[in-house]
């Protein structure tokens, strides 16, 4: 089963456009970073939008900027705003079931992804977007890459 990385990919482009003294950042240069289509950054990029974390200016000098403070946006604030995509890429066989067994199955595993989402729903709403660009930006300095640099994240 397909992992679902919006999440994921949402993240890696926020910690980007922090990262970056130019802003606004295209959704074609954001693509690059990303390397993916400009119309996919831009799909992910409307519910951020939507929910304030970023604006985004059309036409010539136009893009994306972050229009939030990343100490008070946590993982699960941006989760929820790329449509709280599923946790958990496991589940029961049959949601209802006619056999017994089968019940007890269910009931036991629904209970366990339930505690498990709660959970992890839970760690999302601990971590904010400024640690995840403070880890970030350690990261760069034990590899020696100015902080500043354009564009230079990915440690190359």
């Amino acid at each position: 089963m397909k992992r679902d990385s919006k999440l994921s990919g949402v993240l890696h482009i926020l910690l980007h456009m922090a990262a970056l003294d130019e802003p606004p950042v295209t959704s074609s240069d954001l693509a690059k970073i990303m390397d993916t289509n400009p119309v996919v950054v831009r799909r992910l990029m409307a519910g951020l939008r939507e929910q304030g974390y970023v604006r985004s200016e059309k036409g010539h000098g136009g893009g994306w900027t972050l229009a939030c403070d990343l100490r008070k946006v946590t993982l699960l604030d941006i989760y929820q705003a790329v449509g709280s995509p599923s946790l958990l890429a496991i589940g029961n066989r049959t949601e209802s079931p006619g056999c017994l067994v089968e019940q007890s199955v269910n009931a036991a595993l629904g209970k366990t992804f339930d505690e498990a989402e709660q959970l992890l729903l839970r760690r999302l709403g601990e971590v904010t977007l400024a640690s995840l660009s403070a880890d970030c930006h350690k990261r760069l300095k034990a590899k020696g890459i100015p902080l500043n640099a354009k564009r230079n994240a990915h440690g190359v």
